[in-house]
């Protein structure tokens, strides 16, 4: 009997390296089956099965992160903003000389601006501007004015969308900003009202719309009441003159 049980196991430790290479040269086609199918039909809609279980799994996956309805997105911390816009004259305050009042016509604003993301939904920047005034009826002279601001940001839609593994980005996010800002205008000429002035409150509305995952375009409505020097020739100090600007500028995420 004993002699009987050594004559198996002898049997079983000689045929087991081919029965564990048969099976690992078959693994080891599955898987290089399924992936050559990966690479050669990486372009096509609707693929056959790949043959192999493990090849099959390996290709489904693949399939489904690349896909077009999937966009990663990698939220970033800061961003750079440069832009302009033009002055609205209906909106803006006419600067008198005297008791005659100009309208603003053909006058622009120029913006850099440096911003830091806190959340999904909240952001605050620094920006400076410059304008240059041109009025109807004036044509020789007319007026700038340089500020330095800072804003608070809050969108109304969510930046990004974290999904399992996955942040999916917005292409339209709305906005609203609120905040103030103080500089210097200077109205050319004899009598002009030059001097320090103030923008508070300076209130935006707009839309952001991504271009890429780092660059955006944001178009706005910017309003300031300049609380400063007078908004003219040879006219009082002080008082509030209202000025709105329809902006638009590039933002880079980094």
């Amino acid at each position: 009997m004993k002699r009987i049980s050594y004559a198996i196991f002898l049997a079983l430790l000689v045929t087991a390296p081919a029965m564990a290479s048969y099976s690992d040269s078959q693994f080891r086609d599955e898987i290089a089956t399924g992936l050559d199918l990966i690479a050669v039909r990486e372009n096509v809609d609707a693929p056959d099965d790949a043959p192999g279980a493990l090849g099959l799994e390996v290709y489904q996956t693949t399939d489904a992160v690349s896909g077009d309805a999937t966009q990663m997105f990698i939220p970033a911390s800061m961003y750079l903003r440069a832009g302009g816009g033009i002055n609205l004259g209906v909106a803006t305050d006419q600067a008198h000389v005297g008791e005659h009042g100009y309208t603003s016509q053909g006058s622009w604003t120029t913006q850099i601006g440096l911003g830091w993301n806190l959340s999904s939904y909240v952001r605050t920047e620094l920006d400076f501007q410059e304008s240059t005034f041109k009025f109807d009826g004036l044509d020789d002279i007319g007026a700038s004015y340089q500020t330095l601001g800072g804003m608070l940001y809050f969108d109304f839609a969510r930046r990004y969308v974290q999904m399992g593994d996955i942040t999916h980005r917005r292409r339209f996010v709305p906005f609203m900003g609120l905040g103030a800002a103080a500089g210097v205008y200077q109205f050319d000429g004899p009598g002009g009202a030059d001097g320090f002035v103030i923008a508070a409150p300076r209130a935006t509305l707009g839309v952001n719309i991504m271009l890429n995952d780092m660059i955006g375009l944001d178009i706005m409505y910017q309003y300031q009441m300049m609380i400063g020097n007078g908004f003219g020739w040879n006219v009082r100090a002080g008082g509030v003159d209202n000025i709105s600007n329809i902006m638009a500028s590039f933002r880079v995420n980094f």
